[in-house]
């Protein structure tokens, strides 16, 4: 399982910009709306300390990281959804991410024009938020129609989906996104299968300028974001994807002019991790390395079944060290002297650290 992102905002808030920050790919950046038209997509190696440490202790000849997948789409605008500007056409490319980063123009620089004139990212966001509301709001309204049509004519019903429409349109026309919390367990699969933009966990990402970075965090937005129970990290992305094409060697002392100790990338990944409740584990078999994500409260088995449905369906037990055990006696041997290795059946909750090697028969 990998993490996959959309990238939503207004032309020229910064938005490829950004995503080159992240993805220290190089896709158009111009100061003038609509120059993304097809998504621009970029798969990243999550950063990890602790896959690092343990490639210096074991040494495998692979290592594999977990990925994040970016996807940014043309600029939205208002009245998209009647066929202003293009972002409108485009918003399909997003509807199965597992969360969407909204960039926030919060930068005032005059030879990249803004499109409603002035900086104002509270207005900005509604604006942008409002169109994907209503792109939703079209799709629902649609299936329930289909619903209500093919009951008249063949009598086929399907009330539990129908009432859950009803509900998601409800909170729609109110202007909001879809909280997932307000739905059961089995209901919220249903939902999730309508594919709609409102239903993706959604966190902000404030694109400053350099001369304003010692000023964060901007108040009034802070205000907006807390009561919307969401996410922002402040990154000033022109300065960002300058820092991608120094030497890694010469970068923290750059940074450290900035009074920055972590590049962009860290911060969305900890911010997706957190609002997605996120964890990685680990494995070694033969040569390789390899770190995988799972959602907290996944059953050993399942963590099995994500690296492979044999070991999955022949599950026989894992044996489980945590890195920081593993990392505090440098190797499985020492660890398990010590007494930190341990042998666990199929319904252990996997922890955020975990090294496991399963054992399965099929």
């Amino acid at each position: 399982m990998s993490f996959s992102c959309g990238i939503i905002g207004l032309p020229n808030s910064g938005k490829s910009t950004i995503f080159n920050a992240l993805t220290t790919l190089t896709v158009p950046c111009q100061p003038y709306p609509f120059c993304t038209i097809e998504p621009n997509v970029g798969i990243v190696a999550v950063p990890d300390e602790r896959l690092v440490q343990l490639a210096e202790i074991l040494k495998p000849e692979k290592v594999t990281p977990t990925t994040i997948e970016f996807i940014d789409v043309a600029g939205l605008i208002k009245d998209a959804h009647k066929g202003e500007g293009l972002g409108n056409k485009f918003l399909s490319h997003i509807r199965t991410v597992d969360a969407i980063a909204h960039v926030l123009r919060c930068f005032s620089t005059k030879n990249v024009p803004h499109v409603y004139t002035d900086v104002d990212p509270g207005r900005d966001m509604d604006i942008v938020e409002t169109e994907i509301i209503i792109s939703d709001l079209e799709i629902v309204e649609d299936r329930i129609r289909k619903i209500e049509r093919l009951a008249k004519v063949s009598r086929e019903k399907n009330p539990q989906e129908h009432e859950l429409l009803l509900r998601v349109r409800e909170t729609l026309e109110r202007g909001s996104f879809v909280n997932m919390e307000d739905f059961a367990a089995a209901e919220q699969e249903i939902v999730l299968s309508f594919n709609l933009i409102t239903t993706r966990p959604i966190f902000y990402v404030a694109n400053v300028d350099e001369e304003t970075m010692g000023e964060i965090p901007i108040a009034p937005l802070e205000e907006i974001v807390a009561k919307k129970k969401s996410r922002i990290v402040y990154i000033c992305g022109k300065l960002e994807q300058d820092l991608i094409a120094v030497p890694a060697e010469e970068r923290r002392a750059f940074m450290e002019l900035y009074d920055m100790s972590e590049m962009s990338i860290e911060k969305v990944i900890k911010v997706g991790y957190d609002m997605l409740g996120l964890i990685t584990f680990y494995t070694i078999v033969g040569k390789e390395m390899r770190a995988w994500t799972i959602p907290k409260g996944t059953t050993c088995v399942k963590a099995a079944g994500k690296i492979h449905s044999d070991m999955e369906r022949g599950f026989i037990k894992a044996e489980v060290i945590n890195f920081e055990d593993f990392a505090r006696w440098g190797s499985e041997h020492a660890a398990r002297e010590k007494g930190a290795l341990r042998v666990e059946g199929k319904e252990y909750i996997v922890k955020d650290g975990d090294i496991l090697h399963i054992r399965f028969n099929v």
